[in-house]
């Protein structure tokens, strides 16, 4: 399974994934949070949550999510500190 890295606070806001990729957060800046909206989320949370340092994994999309873009916010502190979006493609 390859791993689409996002550095909080730095290029890309957009992630392209393929069937079976995953995203992954990082920020040594503090307490992380991704949300995505609990009505259009591609895998099977729509909430990530880790301390500073570690890192989240988005896991896979859920089998039948539809090629798209999908919005999430990510949250430094209990600060929201940007946007950005997952972008799933077919094969």
């Amino acid at each position: 399974m390859a791993e689409r890295p996002v550095l909080v606070g730095l290029i890309p806001q957009a992630v392209v994934l393929d069937a079976g990729d995953q995203v992954s957060w990082i920020s040594d800046a503090g307490n992380l949070r991704v949300e995505f909206d609990a009505n259009r989320c591609p895998f099977s949370s729509n909430v990530f949550q880790a301390p500073a340092g570690m890192r989240l994994l988005s896991g896979p999309a859920r089998v039948g999510t539809k090629d798209g873009t999908y919005k999430y916010r990510v949250w430094l502190n209990d600060q929201m500190v940007g946007q950005g979006e997952v972008i799933l493609r077919g094969k």
